[in-house]
């Protein structure tokens, strides 16, 4: 009797013991494969250094992907003074997916319009995957069987002739392991490669390597022998990006981040961080919430992406789809926090000519687009730094949705369709962007309104923050600063520091600036000279300041404005570059 007693136990256990087998033979042959590790730290890595180009605007549609369409798009931004270095040309640009043959029919005299945009200025990113399609919905050639026919029967795709359905039709996978299909495919992209692309949006197909017509089999046969879906994901972001660097130092790959909140999707991301100069995540939605894909997603998931070391981050302001137009308040709120994010990329579909929206998103999203740029040598130095191996641009605090943007700026984003908001600001002395004459002591939480030009970010006191400033609109500066390096100082009587890294040269040369006392300051700039000003936050007008002991004379090198509380010195040229300012 003692005996029987004992099997329920026993069989209990033994269940136990085939339920752990059975999880551990699912994650190491289905989940790892496929997903990856959840992460304890970078995967990849170091990060790549981004180029300064790529953290000024972006603007993009997907509606009608023409160049006629692309030009009056990027006129009207000009016409109305939006800054924009950067046209992400998306889907469908090319005949097939992808053969890298300009459609001409969208893009007709393609030399002459990508020549135009050079010639103009503006930095071209276009879209591909790793997809050779044998049918296409939208392109011009839908029936491309024979193409990849072809492909496959020359050994050029992962699994021989798999096919997998995705969101732009049906194709096979090009191998990356195979010497002869990557010259095949490296002669496809020199069609455009040639003509001064900068950059891949490397969407994210790669993914669904694993897809059959009722389950993921996250394994294919390539010439190197069996990839996993996560080895090929890492052999397309890393291939693509090594290759577009021999073809152009600046280039540049986009590519996804995160496009779930960890530990959901891919929880090592989708690109390594090798090979992630510039990510975004999505798709999200014109929408608030977190459920349905919106702001509060967009959010939740760059914050995801910055604690798993991604540098450069973003999303498609506005949201990238969803029906119906953009609420105008969700639009400015969006493009408010992608001010403060390594990537500002306004696009996706819906209306993106800002003439066409309200006279008041224009002059907000207006303002904030210009703060972004300003922001330009603040951020490359920070991401310099990070490539480095210091930490990423954006940093993730334990109160809700804030984070850190470089050392001295603390953002807590707007994610709810609410004009108040609850700031945590930690251990420290900080001040508010928008109003910075009082000094915040924290530790401190606390609830307050945020009218709608203007947004919850807050400057550590002490902070040197080095901005560049061509207009008025957010009153920091004017069209007379253009050329000149805006240092923007908030004296707190300590001693700070810090490494401004210039882009002209890929941050290789430096300038440290030193700031030190109340009164007098003193400030130091060591290393590359370049033109500045120095923009100091200062209650009452100085009594005096000296450039290499020599006296400046005010209203010629120096001016005080009491309305900011500012002390505005302008330097064209130095010698070592010391000054005193005595009160």
């Amino acid at each position: 009797m003692e005996s029987k007693r004992r099997w329920p136990g026993c069989l209990l256990k033994l269940f136990v013991a085939f339920a752990i087998v059975l999880a551990l033979f699912v994650y190491l042959v289905l989940v790892y494969p496929m997903w990856g590790a959840i992460p304890r730290g970078a995967r990849g890595g170091p990060v790549p250094l981004t180029p300064a180009w790529a953290l000024e605007c972006w603007v993009w549609e997907d509606d009608v992907n023409t160049a006629a369409f692309t030009l009056e798009l990027l006129e009207d931004y000009r016409a109305n003074d939006f800054p924009v270095r950067t046209v992400l040309i998306d889907s469908p640009w090319s005949t097939r997916y992808n053969d890298f043959i300009v459609d001409e029919a969208r893009f007709p005299e393609p030399a002459a319009f990508f020549n135009r945009l050079e010639d103009e200025g503006y930095r071209v990113v276009l879209w591909m995957t790793s997809m050779v399609n044998s049918r296409n919905p939208d392109t011009a050639v839908q029936d491309a069987s024979d193409w990849h026919r072809d492909a496959a029967d020359r050994g050029y795709l992962v699994g021989g002739d798999h096919q997998a359905k995705w969101w732009k039709g049906y194709g096979g996978f090009i191998d990356y392991t195979n010497p002869e299909a990557m010259a095949w495919w490296r002669g496809l992209q020199r069609q455009v490669l040639e003509r001064g692309v900068d950059g891949w949006k490397l969407d994210g197909s790669a993914t669904l390597l694993g897809k059959t017509q009722r389950f993921f089999w996250p394994y294919r046969k390539a010439h190197a022998g069996i990839l996993t879906t996560r080895r090929y994901m890492d052999l397309y972001y890393r291939e693509e990006y090594r290759h577009g660097l021999t073809m152009n130092p600046d280039f540049i790959t986009m590519s996804r981040a995160l496009d779930s909140p960890l530990p959901l999707g891919h929880p090592e991301g989708f690109a390594p961080l090798d090979a992630a100069p510039v990510n975004w995540v999505g798709d999200n939605k014109h929408t608030w919430d977190d459920a349905s894909r919106g702001l509060e997603r967009a959010v939740r998931v760059i914050l995801d992406s910055a604690k798993l070391g991604y540098n450069v981050i973003g999303s498609d302001v506005g949201g990238y789809h969803g029906g119906g137009e953009i609420p105008p308040r969700l639009y400015i709120r969006w493009a408010q926090f992608s001010t403060f994010c390594g990537l500002f990329l306004n696009g996706g579909h819906g209306e993106r000519r800002m003439s066409r929206r309200t006279p008041e998103e224009l002059g907000i999203i207006r303002e904030f687009s210009w703060l972004h740029m300003e922001l330009v040598p603040y951020m490359f130095s920070h991401v310099v730094a990070g490539h480095e191996g210091g930490p990423p641009l954006m940093r993730p605090l334990d109160a809700k949705y804030h984070y850190l943007f470089g050392d001295a700026l603390l953002v807590a984003p707007i994610y709810e369709d609410a004009d108040t908001r609850a700031v945590t600001l930690p251990a420290g002395r900080w001040r508010y962007w928008f109003d910075d004459a009082r000094v915040i002591e924290g530790p401190v939480t606390f609830t307050r309104e945020f009218p709608l030009d203007e947004y919850p970010v807050y400057v550590r006191d002490g902070a040197i923050v080095p901005m560049y400033v061509e207009r008025a609109y957010t009153s920091i500066g004017d069209r007379d600063w253009k050329g000149f390096l805006a240092l923007n100082l908030y004296p707190d009587g300590g001693d700070h520091t810090f490494r401004v890294r210039h882009p002209d040269d890929n941050g290789r040369s430096a300038t440290d600036v030193t700031m030190r006392g109340r009164a007098p300051l003193l400030v130091r700039l060591d290393g590359a000279k370049q033109p500045h000003i120095l923009r100091v936050l200062a209650a009452s007008k100085p009594a005096g300041v000296s450039l290499d002991g020599v006296v400046l004379d005010e209203g010629v090198a120096w001016r005080y404005d009491p309305e900011s509380r500012r002390l505005i010195v302008r330097t064209t040229a130095y010698s070592t570059g010391e000054y005193e300012i005595d009160w």
